[in-house]
């Protein structure tokens, strides 16, 4: 019997020139993807999606406008691709493809949600690409960015957002958990490189990343107020499998803000705005995992995910999914 399986999708910074082709030019069910993106997207990106991922440059790739959309395709590409090979139908993709949980990081939280069941392809296509957009405008506003401390844990890197933040109202904050010793902060131009100074002071090592802005810190608040619009007009529906949310840490659920589809609705505005508990989010996945001989498959494009798990859970393997598997 097909051993349950969980899946990981990949966020912002996995992009690459030439993504899921090897899946497109291998399967009609990963070509049928890209070809209603680029539809449905039209001229909106200023060239078809399937060029911007295939060939177009590694500068307009990164842009957060693009990036973001085209991750959510390449790994939804992937995924159908997938179903293909382990005999699974598009319509009980979970139920079949024996799905025990999903989960993504950041960005690739929709494309979780999505292959749950909780909204349709074309519904999180339009979603991202509000979200790229709406976040690479709220990062012209205010010149700010992102810092990667290595060897640090939640508290030391709070200290670090303490002593660099300066007392003239800038924003500092951590941004991502990424595993362990492995944490990203977010904020002010002027404090980021405040905190390399200071991550230094602390024997830490702190390098500045190349982004647009500062993702997952209030200075996304612009962005969060455009996404929460489109999300109330967005039909969401519970998900067929848990899928991790990102600002808790857990499986998204009913709660004291609602039902479980009005819950995954604010947690993902909050999202933008609060840190990205991916360690917990895999914590959670091994520890469920645990006894049941469950196989763990990152979708494409990239293999960032597995690395992270190696630093948060040594014993767990990650198969990772660039291209399809030789027949």
């Amino acid at each position: 019997m097909t051993a349950p399986r969980i899946i990981l999708c990949p966020g912002q910074g996995a992009q690459a020139v030439a993504m899921a082709k090897p899946w497109h030019d291998a399967s009609a069910e990963a070509r049928s993807v890209f070809a209603l993106a680029d539809r449905l997207l039209g001229s909106r990106l200023g060239a078809p999606l399937s060029e911007l991922c295939f060939s177009g440059s590694p500068e307009r790739l990164n842009q957060t406008d693009v990036s973001q959309p085209a991750i959510y395709v390449a790994s939804i590409a992937c995924w159908r691709g997938l179903l293909a090979q382990w005999g699974a139908g598009a319509d009980r993709a979970v139920e079949e493809a024996r799905i025990m949980a999903a989960a993504g990081l950041s960005l690739g939280e929709y494309t979780a949600l999505h292959l749950a069941g909780a909204f349709t392809f074309e519904e999180g296509l339009e979603l991202v690409a509000l979200r790229g957009r709406a976040m690479q405008d709220a990062a012209a506003l205010t010149p700010s960015g992102m810092v990667a401390l290595i060897g640090a844990d939640e508290g030391q890197a709070q200290a670090v957002c303490d002593a660099a933040r300066g007392a003239g109202g800038e924003v500092l904050v951590c941004a991502n958990f990424n595993a362990p010793g492995q944490v990203v902060l977010s904020g002010s131009k002027a404090a980021c490189e405040r905190a390399v100074e200071e991550a230094g002071k602390a024997g830490l090592r702190a390098a500045p990343l190349a982004v647009a802005g500062a993702f997952h810190s209030p200075l996304m608040a612009p962005a969060a107020d455009r996404l929460g619009e489109a999300l109330a007009r967005t039909s969401i529906r519970a998900p067929r499998c848990p899928v991790l949310s990102n600002v808790t840490g857990d499986p998204h659920a009913s709660s004291a803000l609602g039902s479980i589809e009005q819950t995954i609705r604010t947690r993902l505005v909050e999202q933008l705005t609060s840190a990205v508990r991916w360690s917990q989010n895999c914590q959670w996945l091994v520890r469920t995992a645990a006894g049941s001989a469950a196989e763990f498959h990152e979708l494409a494009p990239g293999k960032t995910l597995a690395g992270l798990m190696k630093r948060i859970d040594r014993g767990t393997k990650v198969t990772t999914h660039e291209e399809p598997a030789a027949s």
